[in-house]
C-alpha cells in the first residue's frame, strides 16, 4: 500500500472518528432526572423497618389454602388480561427499534430485466432489445442534534412502561381472584351456617307442634316458629346463586369458561384466615415496589424524551445520499453496452419559517411531562393512602375477632338455656326464637368479618406491591430501572 493511500485512509479514519464524537455529544432537550417528593420516615401505624424488595413475596400462601395455591399458580400463566399486557411490551419492544432506525442509513437495492421490440408494417426495428439494469440507493440522516436518539429514549421508557403495566395486571389478577376465593368461602360458610340453623329451627317447630297437642303452647307459637324455619329456608337460595357467581368469575379469572371450578369449589375448605405478619414496610419502597408507580416514573421519562426530539426539530438537519445505477443494453445483431450513472452528495434543512408550529411542538411536549410529573406524584400518594388505610382496616378489623367470638358462644349458651326452659314450661317460645335469632346474627356476623379481615390482608400486600413476579424472574428490568434515591422535578425545563 502506498503513503499517500495509507495517509487517505488515515485521515478518513480520523474524519469518521470526529463524526462520531460530533454525533454523539449533540442532543437536544433535558435528561431525565428520577423526581423525588418528600416521604415520611414510616407509616402511621407501621414501623420503620424497610420490606426491601418484596415483588417475588407469595404472601398468598400465609392462607395456608393448598386449593388457593393452585389457583393462582394457574392463574398467572392463564389469566387473558395479564397476557394481553404482556402481548403489549412486544410491542413496546419493537417500538424500539422503529424509533431508532431513522438514525442508521438506509440502503435499497433494485434490479430489472426488459425484452422490447416492435411489430407491424410500420415497425422501425427488427429484433428485441435486451435491457439489464439496477440501482443502489444509499441515504442517511446525520442525527446532529439527537431527534432520534431522543426518539429511542422516549421508546426504551415507553417499553419500560409496558413492562410496569403488565406487573399492575398481575397484582390486579392477585387481588380479584384471591378475594373471590374468599367471598366464595364465606357464602359457603353462610350456606352451612343456614343450614345448621334451618335444622334447630325445624326442631323447634315441631317441638311447639307437640306442645299445641299437649296444650302447652298456642297456635300463634305455631306459626312464629314455623315463620322462622320459612324465613330460614328463603336465605339459602340467595347464598347458593352468590356462591355460584363468585365460582364462576375465578373460572373466568383463570381464562376458563364459567361453571368449569364449580364442582371442585364446593369441596369446602373453610373460610381463608391469614396467617402471616404485617410487613408494610415503609412509604419509600412503594417508589420500587408498586408497578403503578413505576409506570408512572417511565412514562414521566418517555414525555422528556420527547421534549428533546422536539427540539431537535428546530435546528437545521443534514442529510447524505447517493445511487448508482449500472445498465447493460443489447440489440439484436448488435453488441452489448454499459453504462453506469452515480450522484452523491449532501442535503440541509432549514427550518426558517413555519408558523410557530415547531416552537408550539416543544411547549405541548414541555407540558405533557409536567403533566406526567404531577401523575407520579399522584400515584405516589394514592399509593401510600392505600397503605395507610390497608394497615388500620387490619389493625382495627382484627381486634373485633375476638368479641364475636365470644358473642357467638354467649348467644348459643342463651339459646339452650333458654330451649331447655321452654320444654319445662318456664318460658315462652318467644324467648326461644329470640335467642335463635341472635345467634343466627352473631354467627353471621363473625363470619363477615373473618371475610373482611382475609380481605384486608390482601388490600395491604397489593398496596405495598407484593408477589406479581415468580420468585426465578428478575425482580428488576434494565429498561426500568430507575435510582432508588428518586425523585427530583425533572419536568422543570
Amino acid at each position: 500500500m502506498s503513503t499517500s493511500l495509507r495517509t487517505r485512509l488515515s485521515s478518513l479514519r480520523y474524519a469518521a472518528s470526529a463524526l462520531t464524537l460530533l454525533l454523539a455529544g449533540c442532543v437536544s432537550g433535558p435528561d431525565h432526572v428520577p423526581p423525588e417528593m418528600p416521604l415520611p420516615a414510616k407509616f402511621e401505624e407501621g414501623s420503620s423497618k424497610s420490606n426491601g424488595n418484596v415483588v417475588t413475596a407469595e404472601w398468598w400462601t400465609a392462607y395456608r389454602d393448598k386449593k388457593l395455591d393452585g389457583l393462582v399458580a394457574h392463574g398467572l400463566s392463564e389469566n387473558l388480561d395479564v397476557l394481553q399486557a404482556l402481548e403489549s411490551i412486544n410491542s413496546a419492544s419493537a417500538n424500539v427499534t422503529v424509533a431508532g432506525a431513522g438514525a442508521l442509513p438506509s440502503l435499497s437495492v433494485d434490479a430489472s430485466h426488459t425484452v422490447s421490440g416492435e411489430k407491424g408494417r410500420l415497425r422501425t426495428t427488427v429484433g428485441a432489445t435486451n435491457t439489464s439494469g439496477g440501482e443502489a440507493s444509499l441515504s442517511w440522516l446525520l442525527d446532529v442534534f439527537g431527534q432520534y436518539r431522543r426518539s429511542k429514549e422516549s421508546a426504551i421508557a415507553s417499553l419500560g412502561a409496558a413492562y410496569a403495566t403488565a406487573d399492575n395486571a398481575k397484582l390486579t389478577f392477585l387481588k380479584d381472584l384471591v378475594e373471590s376465593y374468599i367471598d366464595a368461602r364465606y357464602y359457603q360458610e353462610r350456606i352451612a351456617l343456614s343450614q345448621a340453623n334451618l335444622k334447630s329451627r325445624q326442631q323447634t317447630y315441631e317441638l311447639t307442634q307437640l306442645q299445641l297437642k299437649a296444650g302447652a303452647a298456642s297456635r300463634l307459637d305455631v306459626v312464629q316458629a314455623e315463620g322462622l324455619v320459612q324465613s330460614t329456608k328463603a336465605d339459602i337460595p340467595s347464598l347458593e346463586q352468590s356462591f355460584t357467581e363468585s365460582a364462576h368469575h375465578i373460572a373466568t379469572l383463570l381464562g376458563m369458561p364459567a361453571a368449569s371450578l364449580t364442582d371442585e369449589l364446593r369441596k369446602n375448605t373453610g373460610q381463608p384466615v391469614f396467617r402471616g405478619d404485617i410487613r408494610a414496610g415503609i412509604p419509600a419502597d412503594l417508589i420500587r415496589n408498586r408497578p403503578d408507580i413505576r409506570k408512572a416514573e417511565r412514562e414521566l421519562a418517555a414525555a422528556v424524551a420527547d421534549i428533546g426530539a422536539a427540539q431537535a426539530q428546530l435546528y437545521p438537519s443534514i442529510s447524505l445520499s447517493g445511487s448508482i445505477s449500472p445498465s447493460w443494453v443489447k440489440s439484436s445483431g448488435a453488441s452489448g453496452a454499459s453504462l453506469t450513472s452515480w450522484s452523491f452528495g449532501p442535503t440541509l434543512n432549514l427550518p426558517i419559517f413555519d408558523g410557530g408550529k415547531l416552537r408550539a411542538n416543544v411547549d405541548i411536549e414541555k407540558s405533557d411531562a409536567r403533566t406526567q410529573y404531577l401523575a407520579w406524584k399522584a400515584a405516589v400518594l394514592n399509593g401510600v393512602e392505600e397503605v395507610e388505610n390497608a394497615l388500620s382496616a387490619v389493625r382495627r378489623d382484627t381486634q373485633t375477632l375476638e368479641p364475636l367470638r365470644r358473642q357467638v358462644q354467649t348467644a348459643q349458651e342463651s339459646l339452650a338455656l333458654s330451649t331447655t326452659s321452654y320444654k319445662d314450661g318456664a318460658s315462652s317460645l318467644l324467648d326461644v326464637l329470640d335467642a335463635q335469632r341472635s345467634v343466627s346474627d352473631a354467627q353471621e356476623s363473625l363470619a363477615a368479618t373473618v371475610q373482611q379481615v382475609a380481605k384486608d390482608y390482601v388490600d395491604l400486600y397489593v398496596a405495598i406491591g407484593a408477589g406479581y413476579l415468580e420468585p426465578e424472574q428478575p425482580a428488576s428490568r434494565a429498561c426500568c430501572n430507575f435510582p432508588e434515591s428518586g425523585i427530583r422535578k425533572s419536568a422543570e425545563m
